[in-house]
């Protein structure tokens, strides 16, 4: 096992949970699955992403195909999979398609990603805000209501999210070209991570079929790490990112008529501490002060999802 945890399920949750059980949470990086023996985690692995709206769909077979190689897919009577993406029956219907020759036999649920996340915090009824390779916000109410916010994908919004910081970073470091400036801090350390000698090259970089979605989400780390250093516009960076993740609760709070909990999870999300006190900031302005930051993987929502789903 290549995970840590192995959290066992309460023991309210034992006659839900008989039998095995594949929990899957897939990113736009990688796939986290996690097959379950009577509510106990015996097998934990990562493969690369099997979801759609960043891979082809052979590339995202073939990674499942790895994933399942890996935690078996024999005698598995649910899979419950959280995904980016989900927007529609027939989005969950596709993804099931491609989950179901692994596990033949078995039951497959497919849900947005954001709903792993509220179950991993603790929570039955909240809002789960996803800062990782893009964001989202997705809640639920004591009535069963449910509301969500985001989750357009990279070419329609994802601010807060980690593509959102990568590719800001280059419109920070195009911005000062324009400018006559010399390359600054943030600037340099992009330059060496692309493997250009001028900003000017990142334009064609960026909308080069070589770089994509996940390649501008990893230059996020450039970002922490020039503010971590000092870099004012860096900070400045992170704090609209927890703003704006902030606005995408505050928006389906509202929907819900519900005050919190507010559950912040993802890459981004659950590791970085300034993006993490702009979040609490903005939502203290807004009158929410129950936040909480995940701190185990989604993937272990699953186990309350189907004591749920019962």
């Amino acid at each position: 096992m290549n995970n840590a945890e192995n959290p066992a399920a309460p023991a309210s949750m034992a006659n839900a949970l008989r039998g095995t059980v594949v929990g899957l949470d897939i990113g736009g990086t990688k796939t986290h699955g996690v097959r379950f023996e009577d509510g106990k985690a015996v097998a934990d692995h990562s493969a690369g992403s099997s979801n759609v709206q960043n891979v082809s769909r052979e590339t995202a077979a073939a990674n499942l195909a790895d994933l399942f190689a890996r935690i078996g897919g024999a005698s598995v009577v649910r899979v419950y999979a959280g995904s980016g993406g989900i927007d529609t029956v027939e989005d969950a219907a596709a993804l099931a398609a491609l989950i179901q020759p692994h596990v033949p036999g078995a039951r497959v649920t497919v849900v947005h990603d954001s709903r792993l996340l509220l179950a991993a915090g603790g929570a039955d009824t909240g809002v789960a805000v996803i800062a990782g390779t893009g964001s989202a916000a997705w809640g639920r109410n004591r009535d069963g209501g449910e509301a969500r916010s985001g989750g357009w994908g990279y070419l329609l919004g994802d601010e807060g999210s980690g593509y959102w910081l990568g590719r800001e970073a280059v419109r920070h470091s195009l911005r000062r070209m324009n400018q006559g400036l010399q390359p600054d801090r943030l600037t340099v350390s992009l330059l060496q991570a692309c493997g250009v000698d001028h900003p000017n090259r990142l334009i064609a970089l960026f909308h080069s079929p070589e770089t994509g979605r996940r390649f501008w989400a990893q230059q996020a780390r450039l970002v922490v790490e020039a503010a971590t250093a000092g870099h004012q516009e860096s900070r400045a960076l992170l704090d609209q990112a927890g703003a704006d993740l902030a606005a995408l609760a505050l928006e389906v709070l509202g929907q819900l008529g519900i005050n919190g909990p507010v559950i912040l999870g993802g890459g981004l999300g659950m590791h970085v501490s300034a993006l993490q006190d702009s979040f609490r900031g903005h939502l203290a302005d807004g009158g929410v002060t129950d936040v909480r930051i995940l701190d185990r993987e989604p993937v272990f929502g699953v186990l309350q999802l189907l004591a749920e789903d019962t």
